[in-house]
């Protein structure tokens, strides 16, 4: 006896090859769950977006390293000043000239050493005539030179221009740099967790959107079914019409039947369409080609415990895992603030490279070392360190309503599983039921003991039945792709496509 998963993949196969020999000849597109989640994860917009913001925070992050470089720059300055600065000691020379005169004619001097050293040792000191001599020669000696000095000195020009090198190297900044850089390392791996959160997301629109495709063109099957079988039961009441089995009231009723389904039909393929397109859209396809879903509608008959998919939140929910990057990053916004009670101190350093009329008092170079230290602000770094410690706690109170939340969908989602896989094994007996009915009713009508509304109304039971099981399935496998994503492990959907508990359904 063969197996039930050789079976089935017997059964997939077949109709695989079936799908792709209609897709030959009708410019359509066969493509299995995995090639269209592979085809999204290469062409989504959405993915590609949250690539670009990673390479932007790791852009930023390299950029936070070079706080701690020194900073070199190049300036240029050209100056037209109104008048040009300039220093008048005038007044100075004015005051002083008076006193070399008066005391180089008229001074009276004594003690002046003897210069000449062959009799300085006999006489030590001139006399007093010859001190006075010496002295008021010197002091008219000083006039002649205060006098020919320039006592109004050019400062600058009014016109002048440089270029200087500059240097400023941050020695000790309190932790700002390095806070700085563990904020940038943080959103850098917050950009990796969203991307994470993008990918999960577009796994729930992907099972959303093909599957609501497959269960879309299911659903044109079975109205397609509904309408060969109004069509026949119409043949069969112009039939009993003509012999007379039959009022011509039923044969109006088939024809009404009929063309209820007609409208059906139209309507499940326009809906197809609609779907499809939106399926085009989420793996960024040209609508050039249709689409044919190579996967079948399915429910697993076991998926495993509430308890499970919590712990696997836990581990690797990038929800969660983005609320604890901010509880990180609020403790770096501490230590930021904390850092404003330390001194700053940094190297500093200029060259001048060129320059023209600028003043010959100003430096060719100077190197120094600056240190800014507040030591009172009014309490207001004492304020925002408080604020900041306030953060992580609404932080750490917004993770664990996250914690909950989580746990209540996944609690959600479960029983939602649970409930899809009830609802399709009592839609399963329900069917039987409705096909047996529909059977008697027909027999009955042909026997002229059922109306054309009977017959037509059993019909549509099975058909009501039919899609009910297939709807049960679709919600089955959009609430299994939402689980995967809220516990961080979209990946696993795939998974369960390819394990023995797989349970698929398509009509005939």
């Amino acid at each position: 006896m063969m197996k039930p998963r050789v079976f089935w993949c017997f059964v997939f196969m077949a109709c695989l090859v079936q799908l792709k020999s209609y897709a030959q000849t009708s410019n359509a597109k066969v493509l299995t769950f995995s090639e269209v989640y592979d085809q999204m994860m290469g062409n989504s917009h959405v993915l590609k977006q949250a690539e670009y913001q990673m390479n932007e925070k790791a852009a930023e992050l390299k950029a936070a390293k070079g706080l701690r470089a020194p900073k070199v720059s190049l300036t240029g300055t050209a100056v037209q000043m109104a008048d040009p600065l300039h220093l008048d000691l005038t007044p100075v020379r004015d005051a002083i000239t008076p006193l070399y005169s008066a005391l180089g004619h008229f001074g009276d001097f004594s003690g002046v050493p003897n210069p000449d050293p062959g009799t300085n040792q006999l006489m030590p000191t001139l006399p007093d005539d010859m001190s006075t001599a010496a002295m008021r020669a010197k002091l008219l000696e000083g006039l002649d030179h205060v006098n020919a000095a320039e006592w109004d000195q050019m400062i600058q020009e009014k016109q002048f221009a440089s270029l200087s090198a500059s240097v400023v190297w941050p020695l000790f900044t309190g932790g700002k740099i390095n806070a700085a850089n563990e904020a940038a390392r943080i959103h850098e791996e917050e950009a990796g967790l969203q991307k994470e959160q993008k990918q999960a997301e577009l796994l729930s629109e992907l099972v959303t959107r093909y599957y609501g495709l497959v269960l879309s063109r299911e659903a044109e099957k079975v109205r397609v079914q509904v309408l060969d079988a109004m069509e026949k039961h119409l043949y069969d009441a112009e039939k009993l019409t003509e012999e007379g089995q039959i009022a011509q009231v039923e044969k109006l009723h088939a024809e009404v039947a009929k063309a209820d389904a007609e409208r059906e039909l139209q309507k499940a393929r326009r809906q197809s369409q609609i779907i499809e397109r939106s399926l085009q859209n989420t793996l960024a396809m040209e609508p050039t080609e249709s689409i044919v879903p190579a996967n079948r509608l399915f429910i697993l008959s076991e998926v495993g415990e509430e308890s499970q998919f919590v712990e696997l939140a836990k581990t690797n929910s990038p929800l969660l895992k983005q609320v604890d990057s901010k509880k990180e990053l609020s403790k770096t916004g501490v230590k930021l603030e904390k850092s404003d009670y330390m001194p700053t101190v940094a190297l500093t350093g200029m060259y001048d490279i060129a320059n023209k009329d600028l003043s010959p008092y100003v430096p060719e170079w100077l190197v120094g070392v600056g240190v800014k230290w507040t030591l009172f602000d009014g309490a207001a770094r004492t304020r925002k360190v408080q604020a900041a410690k306030h953060r992580v706690s609404q932080v750490e109170e917004a993770g664990l309503k996250a914690e909950d939340d989580i746990e209540t969908v996944i609690r959600k989602l479960h029983q939602q599983l649970s409930m899809q896989l009830e609802q399709h094994e009592s839609l399963k007996k329900s069917l039987t039921f409705a096909e047996a009915y529909l059977e008697s009713k027909d027999r009955a009508f042909h026997e002229g003991l059922a109306t054309s509304s009977d017959v037509v109304d059993a019909r549509l039971l099975v058909a009501k039945f039919k899609i009910e099981q297939l709807q049960a399935m679709y919600q089955y496998d959009v609430a299994l792709a939402s689980l995967m994503q809220i516990c961080g492990v979209p990946a696993q959907f795939n998974n369960y496509l390819t394990s023995d508990l797989v349970i698929t359904q398509s009509i005939d």
